[in-house]
């Protein structure tokens, strides 16, 4: 099999047509690079010069060789440049998934950030629901995703950024909205606003009600009354906004929610909270510029002042 040892040294004899300048020029002593020649020549089953004492020439098929492996060199010198550039963060790509909690409302600032430090490194965000991150991740198809703490193990690690604790939305102009808190017994007698199932959001909001019922904090026939659904939380909040109802949501989102009309207020105890952070392939190691935006999102998320316990701050 050809190496690149190999093509540099016919290049060079072929260029040059003297084993003497060749070797100067790489360096070889003329031993080593008519060894180099040979073994090349054994390895594709001919010889591709002919050597007198006075002059050297290409053969046929040297003649044929010597458009290819100029070729093959020019590819090779441009990969290895592009490797060298992506492990000094001078190119690259990174893919991650996220959340759309979190992409729409934590992330930007954080992009920002890499973007200044890494300007020749492109970024690609698959903002979609909790459970496709996670799928994304495990089947390879993105290096990071950025989600709630998974509940099963998929063979993924978890680095937890922060404890969020959920919140409830109700209409700015209404009533609620001038309490300074407000308890799962009277936000669930208002109409409620879901996320559809399979969200992650929703499912630990039924769970959450479900405990709540189990243990008497809520009656018995007390179910999430959801009169409105949606896929997404910007819908959510524009109809919470309009008054059609009320929802519960991740407190990362509640600068998004004051932006679409709604009003955010810290939900009583049993407070309904989950751990945020980044989900990667166990065992698997990211790349150069994948680390560097994972060591960004490690450093700049710090959580939320103990007496409120709700959202994230960006360092």
């Amino acid at each position: 099999m050809m190496t690149v040892k190999q093509l540099r040294a016919f290049m060079a004899v072929a260029q040059t047509l003297s084993f003497v300048v060749a070797g100067e020029r790489l360096f070889l002593s003329q031993s080593a690079l008519s060894l180099t020649i040979k073994s090349l020549e054994q390895d594709l089953g001919g010889r591709l010069f002919t050597r007198t004492t006075r002059q050297v020439r290409l053969t046929p098929e040297g003649e044929a060789l010597l458009p290819l492996a100029r070729r093959l060199l020019v590819e090779w010198d441009n990969t290895e440049d592009e490797l060298r550039q992506r492990f000094t963060l001078q190119r690259g790509r990174v893919v991650l998934a996220a959340m759309p909690s979190f992409a729409g409302n934590v992330l930007p600032p954080l992009l920002q950030q890499f973007r200044a430090r890494h300007p020749g490194v492109n970024v690609t965000i698959n903002d979609v629901i909790n459970e496709q991150v996670l799928d994304l991740v495990r089947d390879g198809h993105v290096e990071l995703g950025i989600t709630f703490e998974p509940t099963a193990d998929l063979g993924l690690a978890f680095m937890p950024l922060y404890q969020d604790r959920f919140v409830a939305v109700v209409p700015a102009s209404s009533l609620l909205a001038q309490q300074t808190d407000i308890s799962w017994a009277k936000l669930l007698v208002e109409p409620f606003i879901a996320l559809q199932r399979p969200s992650a959001v929703r499912l630990m909001l039924e769970q959450h009600v479900k405990q709540l019922v189990q243990t008497g904090y809520l009656p018995q026939e007390q179910t999430v009354p959801v009169a409105f659904e949606s896929h997404q939380l910007a819908t959510i909040g524009r109809m919470v906004g309009a008054g059609l109802g009320v929802s519960v949501v991740p407190a990362l989102c509640r600068g998004q929610m004051f932006e679409l009309g709604a009003h955010c207020l810290p939900l009583q105890a049993p407070v309904l909270d989950r751990a945020v952070g980044m989900v990667t392939r166990r065992e698997h190691k990211l790349s150069v510029a994948a680390q560097a935006l994972y060591d960004i999102l490690l450093d700049s998320v710090q959580p939320a002042a103990p007496d409120t316990g709700i959202g994230a701050t960006l360092t």
